[in-house]
């Protein structure tokens, strides 16, 4: 399930508020995007991989799962291989 906005190949934008849940596993791990951390609206994606690093305005609280990073500013996701993920500032 993905309905993020496409920005090019392999990159979709994200709100200002995107709220991304980060379940981290040995083997892999998955991201759950939400359009707004306070809105009642089922993710707007789930993706199967691991987030590498947040290169945009955020807030990260560790989790004993994994983190969760709230978005501060219109930024991109990116894959930048196999089912790995950055995420940096809009352009």
């Amino acid at each position: 399930m993905n309905h993020l906005a496409p920005a090019g190949d392999q990159h979709w934008n994200l709100p200002k508020h995107a709220h991304i849940v980060v379940y981290e596993r040995d083997d892999g791990g998955l991201l759950t995007i939400y359009d707004c951390g306070v809105a009642q609206k089922p993710p707007s994606a789930q993706l199967l991989g691991t987030l590498e690093t947040v290169d945009a305005s955020a807030e990260i609280d560790s989790t004993p799962t994994g983190r969760v990073v709230s978005m501060r500013e219109r930024s991109v996701l990116e894959e930048v291989g196999a089912n790995r993920y950055r995420i940096v500032s809009q352009a």
